[in-house]
């Protein structure tokens, strides 16, 4: 269980050494626990699993790996298993927890007002007896379970285990090297660097970043990285845990929105973004035409194999401590699930070397690989970026976490913006009401 002080000062340095050396591996599958049997005989077992993960990402192939061990391990199991949108999930997850028509492993979203919400009401299997039983409990970095674990109220951080992540991510500048050279522009180590880069290409007719606002949550993440300038440690952790008091007119606030409007009104992401989905604004990216892209490390398996014209690398936004990211998203298992035994093997052969090995090796960031068998020298630099992050106490978290709704909230008010129809002030008192309400429930 994570303290308050292992949060905000020890935070991550155990994850660093997994991600660096790997571990041996996790404990084998055991039988299903009491109250877990299987069938009655001669009953056909049907398994659903639902998660959103992108085809080519390197989550959904070390994913697929996974299920076809698991389909050898259980040869009489038949395997149901549906691909979601990451806003199909967020829009209907509750309605379908709460129903007897669930899934038996699902994929959720992180924090309290999706995972957290969803186990303090009870939708939920508590995962601490399971975790402890195949060695899950030792297998995840304590910095890695943060957002797995959830207390009565549903905070983050502390309390029982509702979720097993299998992954790291984070939020970084996927760029166009060709376009880059041959504008005679250089990786950025400042933001105002980046700035010049950025108002250095809109003067040469190329719009310097891909956004898809119309999705909802791209837009968070460029808005969290500027807010990020200004933050700190103490209010990462108030905003994120609702803990001490969060100021939405203090400086942090103010500089985010003001400079997520500026980067509007120059250019930064065309003319249009109110009007274009996530996927078509990774096409543009892939396609050459758009020079940079803000996004997570869960994109970098399918760059790899989509982009094929040009030359690319990442960076972090540069010149500052703290960036976008955390744990993955959580396996989760939901209270009504009729298959709980199943959906525990399939978790456990997920966080296994061999499923971890093949998630690194297509673009992604393991916590229990074999990381000597990864050749790539970008993915090694996808994973070393990450571990440096971690090293340097880093991770933020994402901004829709806090509170349920909070997504919308930030989505409909960043679009406002985008459209210049809601200032930075207008915005922030936006964030503060249902922050405010929702943090004086838990009193």
């Amino acid at each position: 269980m994570l303290t308050g002080s292992m949060r905000r000062r020890g935070f991550l340095f155990a994850a660093a050494t997994t991600l660096m050396l790997g571990l041996a591996g996790c404990a084998a599958p055991v039988a299903a626990p009491a109250g877990e049997a299987a069938a009655p005989s001669g009953e056909e077992r049907v398994f659903r699993i639902w998660h959103y993960e992108a085809a080519d990402s390197a989550m959904s192939i070390a994913w697929d790996d996974a299920i076809a061990d698991f389909q050898v391990m259980h040869p009489d199991v038949k395997i149901e298993f549906e691909r979601k949108t990451f806003e199909q999930m967020v829009e209907t997850s509750k309605m379908v927890l709460s129903s007897n028509d669930v899934p038996d492993l699902m994929e959720i979203n992180k924090g309290n007002a999706t995972a957290g919400l969803y186990a303090r009401e009870g939708l939920l299997t508590n995962l601490d007896e399971v975790a402890k039983e195949r060695g899950w409990d030792t297998l995840l970095a304590p910095s890695i379970q943060t957002t797995a674990r959830y207390n009565e109220q549903g905070i983050m951080g502390t309390g029982s285990l509702f979720g097993i992540p299998t992954y790291g991510e984070y939020v970084m500048v996927y760029y166009n090297k060709d376009i880059f050279a041959a504008n005679g522009l250089e990786v950025p180590t400042t933001l105002e660097e980046f700035e010049a880069v950025a108002d250095a290409l809109v003067a040469a007719g190329i719009q310097p970043l891909a956004l898809g606002a119309s999705s909802r949550w791209p837009q968070s993440h460029n808005w969290q990285e500027m807010l990020l300038y200004k933050a700190d440690r103490e209010l990462i952790s108030n905003f994120q845990f609702l803990t001490g008091d969060v100021d939405f007119e203090g400086e942090a606030f103010n500089y985010a929105a003001t400079k997520f409007a500026e980067q509007v009104q120059k250019g930064y992401f065309g003319e249009n973004a109110n009007g274009i989905i996530y996927d078509d604004a990774n096409a543009s990216f892939v396609q050459g035409d758009v020079a940079m892209n803000l996004t997570g490390s869960w994109a970098f398996g399918g760059f790899s194999t989509q982009i094929t014209d040009f030359d690319w690398g990442i960076f972090l936004m540069p010149g500052k401590q703290f960036t976008t990211g955390s744990g993955g998203n959580n396996w989760v298992v939901p209270a009504n699930a009729q298959n709980k035994d199943l959906a525990y093997d399939l978790i456990n052969l997920t966080l296994q070397p061999k499923s971890q090995t093949v998630m690194a090796n297509a673009g992604g960031i393991p916590i229990n690989a074999d990381l000597e068998q990864i050749t790539d020298p970008m993915i090694k630099e996808l994973n070393a970026k990450f571990a440096e992050i971690v090293a340097a106490d880093g991770l933020a978290y994402y901004p829709d976490w806090p509170v349920p709704g909070y997504m919308d909230v930030l989505a409909a008010g960043l679009q406002e913006i985008i459209a210049g129809s809601m200032t930075p002030a207008e915005f922030n008192a936006t964030l503060a009401a249902p922050y405010e309400d929702y943090k004086s429930t838990l009193q």
